[in-house]
């Protein structure tokens, strides 16, 4: 496996991105946000997803400039609409707006529609955190997931994420799909060459399906499905995730009076390809407007070390805790490199071939 430096692999999604259209400030808050990503080994969200990016951009259903419209703005709250435009660029955005009326008035809240794909929820939870604040984020996300007793793809993988500072030397950030594994996940199985996990998607009759190239066919048709967190039924406890997901669907599209479920479909009335009209949801909580920043600090962090040294499971010798693995993950890909497998080598090489950049040669 390829392993290639971050900084050279952030650069090389800058002048991508930078080549199909958006703005070079902009193509930089994406490239940050993807390569952020790939630091944490979350493969799903990072370089592995560029060429979606691209393709949809020279397909014309997304646009590389970003116009955001302020619907509406008052006091702590605000929606606004991203005119299909870079997800990563309305959402860092839009956190940053939450952040800033925090401070003003110790809450801070934006509600955005027709936004488009925006990476990792954790990057928005962890600028909060950065900002010693609390933050929430959600999206909602093209249909994949049924309800519980239900066959029907409908939900998104809809992730819940919050984050919040420590005394542990990095936040706790916890950012995760409100279905068993987000669709990313799949497609990272395929480059892979690898089967689904049984348990994690079934087919219109309910039976497993593992076969990942046609998992990710039969997801778009719309006659195959992910589970909810809890699997199939509500003795496993498949009703929290659906409810989960449900709430994050509420959240993101009838606070901005957005697009939902089917909605979401990426499809015009005449099933060509248009805009996904995402929704997303942002929340800051100014810590210092309950207690003292150091005194919550330590107390979060008090928390995450009780539960990192208690008991093990025979066989483990470590408890973790949301972010930290992540944290780790980060010092050493810095240092070792982001690993490039042949299937996600060969999507690298396409878009250099066709905007004739020479970034990286695979040969030598």
């Amino acid at each position: 496996m390829l392993k290639l430096d971050y900084m050279k692999l952030q650069e090389f999604m800058i002048e991508v991105l930078h080549r199909v259209g958006v703005p070079v400030e902009d193509a930089r808050i994406c490239a940050e946000i993807l390569i952020a990503s790939d630091l944490r080994g979350i493969e799903s969200h990072g370089i592995g997803r560029l060429k979606m990016y691209y393709d949809r951009i020279r397909a014309g259903i997304q646009n590389p400039l970003t116009k955001i419209d302020v619907i509406r703005d008052k006091f702590a709250t605000a929606v606004w609409d991203g005119n299909h435009g870079m997800g990563h660029v309305i959402a860092q955005k839009a956190m940053q707006t939450a952040i800033d009326k925090a401070r003003q008035h110790g809450l801070g809240a934006v509600a955005v529609r027709n936004s488009t794909h925006y990476g990792i929820c954790g990057y928005y939870a962890q600028m909060a955190a950065d900002a010693n604040m609390i933050g929430f984020n959600f999206t909602n996300a093209r249909p994949s997931v049924c309800p519980t007793n239900g066959v029907e793809p409908l939900l998104g993988t809809n992730p819940i994420c919050f984050g919040a500072p420590t005394d542990l030397g990095f936040p706790f950030i916890y950012d995760a799909a409100t279905s068993i594994s987000q669709r990313g996940k799949i497609e990272q199985y395929a480059r892979e060459e690898k089967d689904t996990p049984a348990g994690w998607a079934i087919d219109l009759d309910g039976n497993p399906h593992t076969n990942t190239p046609k998992l990710l066919v039969d997801l778009v048709k719309q006659t195959a499905s992910l589970l909810p967190i809890g699997g199939t039924d509500e003795l496993s406890g498949s009703h929290k995730g659906y409810g989960l997901s449900t709430m994050v669907e509420i959240l993101c599209a009838a606070l901005a009076n957005g697009a939902f479920l089917n909605g979401l479909l990426g499809k015009d009335a005449s099933g060509k390809p248009a805009p996904y009209c995402l929704g997303h949801f942002f929340m800051a909580i100014d810590i210092e407007c309950f207690t003292d920043i150091d005194s919550f600090k330590a107390t979060a962090g008090e928390i995450c070390r009780s539960l990192q040294n208690s008991c093990k499971k025979p066989g483990f010798d470590r408890i973790w805790v949301a972010g930290e693995k992540e944290h780790e993950k980060m010092l050493q890909v810095k240092k070792e490199g982001v690993p490039i497998i042949a299937n996600l080598q060969k999507d690298i090489e396409t878009m250099q071939n066709e905007l004739g950049l020479a970034f990286f040669s695979f040969l030598e």
